[in-house]
């Protein structure tokens, strides 16, 4: 029995992740799908019977749209695409990147637009349900004329050729399976491609999806931990609550920013280490000098990160139309669309044409630069004790000058924020005509995709490094005040940070607390914990 039925209309981001990154997930395709596509799949071999010239069925591709194929030669047209467009180069993509490729492709021919036999969409079901899975090279598409080559590394497994790796080994290092071995495996013999399969196998944007969808998860996940951590820094510096007033935020009513203000003030509920007027303190904790407002990495926090929670959403709304849209050409409808029945037609277009998610992806890209510019000016507040009113010992250090504390935990986020600024170039301003100019402008999306994820990772570097310190800051803070209430939520993060982190007293190997706050984030672990704790309390 599957645990997720593919009709082409329904698939979730959320799906995409569930399959990409749990191989246990049994994938198939619903009932409605598969008379879909039999019945487009009649209307091709009607056109090759009749001899009707149709693009990518009896005529040749992209330049060579001009060039009309016999009958007898269809079936070498379709192997021949497939294997000439396997041109990728570069590291092999990420296990789950590679999953989540092959269950897009898979709902977007079950949409029963790009006739295809359901037998050729089910081999490549059975390979993703034995987590059998083709190596693809992580560079050649253009995102345009859909994402070519890395289709068509993933579709030479199902011809017996090409290269796959077994369950659970890594594409990288891992030992490497023939296609025809990987096949075997698989109990399936090598397909021989009909008219118009080859084409409707590589051409669309199943890499681009995967990857943005993986980014879009990743950076709403990295939003929700950017902002418990932020919370943190706040305790840590003693900053003022007076920013994130509902008032303030509702007075500009940008929707995630209002969101953002209210999860921090959530998180820092009842805390006694935000700042208090000296008149107004109880707990015993210092404050430091008198302030009435903090520097905007603190008191623009909402701002700032609702309006990278912004980027986030449009990125999941963008994402999930493409993950339910037919995106190779041409696509054939008949003539009654309710019915799926009547005269069908084959309609030459572009919707493989990237620049929906492309666009998306660079707006990502700028949106996580900020988010790591802002965790790393924190960063560095609560290491240098003259932006914090010497309210911490600089670098947050017992013994400083024997002991450097965390003064290179900074240096480690700025160079993450620089090469962050580097990375966020927008990829889709870019564009080199190819297939002698026929195809004009190209989207340029899944450079753009690979730059976010690639990002995310640095960005929750930066974050683990401001983790970091503001856990020994909080720790600083109440030496002298052990009692003094952490927040609501930021009693919780501070906890699990300490689970897999201690307080630094003197120097030691630092590399090793950062890679564990990073796993906290990348299993996101930090988010769960705090957010069950804040729902069981509102409840």
């Amino acid at each position: 029995m599957a645990d997720l039925w593919l009709d082409g209309e329904h698939l979730t981001i959320a799906d995409v992740v569930r399959v990409a990154r749990d191989p246990q997930v049994r994938v198939a395709l619903a009932p409605q799908a598969l008379e879909r596509m039999q019945r487009s799949r009649a209307a091709v071999d009607e056109f090759v019977s009749t001899g009707a010239v149709v693009y990518g069925i009896t005529t040749g591709f992209g330049h060579f749209q001009d060039r009309t194929i016999a009958p007898e030669q269809v079936r070498e047209l379709q192997r021949n695409i497939v294997m000439s467009h396997a041109t990728g180069v570069g590291a092999p993509l990420p296990r789950d990147v590679v999953r989540a490729m092959m269950l897009i492709r898979a709902n977007t021919l079950a949409k029963g637009f790009s006739g295809i036999r359901p037998l050729v969409v089910e081999a490549l079901l059975q390979l993703l349900n034995a987590d059998v899975l083709p190596i693809v090279p992580c560079q050649g598409s253009l995102g345009a004329s859909g994402d070519l080559a890395p289709l068509a590394h993933t579709m030479l497994v199902l011809l017996g050729m090409g290269a796959a790796v077994g369950p659970g080994v890594d594409p990288v290092h891992g030992q490497q399976l023939s296609g025809a071995a990987a096949l075997e495996l698989c109990g399936l013999a090598p397909l021989i491609l009909e008219a118009k399969e080859g084409l409707a196998l590589t051409n669309g944007t199943a890499l681009l999806s995967a990857l943005a969808s993986l980014a879009v998860h990743d950076a709403e996940q990295l939003c929700h931990a950017a902002d418990i951590v932020a919370a943190l820094s706040w305790e840590g510096l003693a900053g003022v609550p007076d920013a994130l007033d509902a008032r303030i935020h509702a007075a500009r009513p940008h929707p995630r920013q209002i969101e953002a203000a209210a999860y921090t003030r959530r998180l820092l509920e009842h805390s006694e280490l935000t700042y208090r007027p000296p008149a107004a303190a109880t707990s015993g904790v210092e404050y430091g000098p008198h302030k009435v407002q903090d520097a905007y990495s603190l008191r623009c926090l909402p701002q700032v990160h609702g309006a990278v929670r912004d980027a986030a959403c449009y990125g999941h709304w963008a994402v999930e139309i493409e993950l339910n849209s037919a995106t190779d050409n041409p696509l054939l409808f008949p003539a009654d669309l309710e019915t799926f029945s009547g005269p069908w037609t084959a309609v030459s277009g572009g919707n493989f044409h990237g620049e929906p998610l492309a666009l998306a992806m660079d707006f990502l890209k700028l949106a996580l630069c900020e988010l790591g510019n802002i965790s790393e000016r924190r960063i560095a507040r609560l290491v240098d004790s003259a932006c914090n009113n010497q309210l911490l010992p600089p670098f947050l250090a017992l013994d400083g000058g024997l002991n450097s504390g965390m003064m290179l935990v900074q240096y480690t986020a700025a160079a993450l924020a620089s090469e962050n600024k580097v990375l966020v170039h927008p990829a889709a301003a870019d564009s080199i005509p190819t297939s002698a100019n026929q195809e004009d402008h190209v989207s340029l999306g899944p450079t753009a995709a690979r730059q976010a994820l690639e990002m995310l990772e640095n960005v929750r570097g930066i974050i683990a490094c401001e983790a970091l310190c503001a856990a020994q800051a909080i720790d600083l803070r109440r030496r002298d005040a052990p009692a003094a209430k952490l927040g609501a939520g930021t009693a919780v993060a501070y906890a699990t940070i300490r689970e897999s982190v201690p307080f630094i007293a003197e120097d030691t190997v630092m590399y090793p607390h950062l890679e564990a706050i990073k796993a906290l984030l990348r299993n996101e672990l930090l988010v769960r914990q705090v957010e069950t704790h804040l729902d069981v309390n509102s409840a």
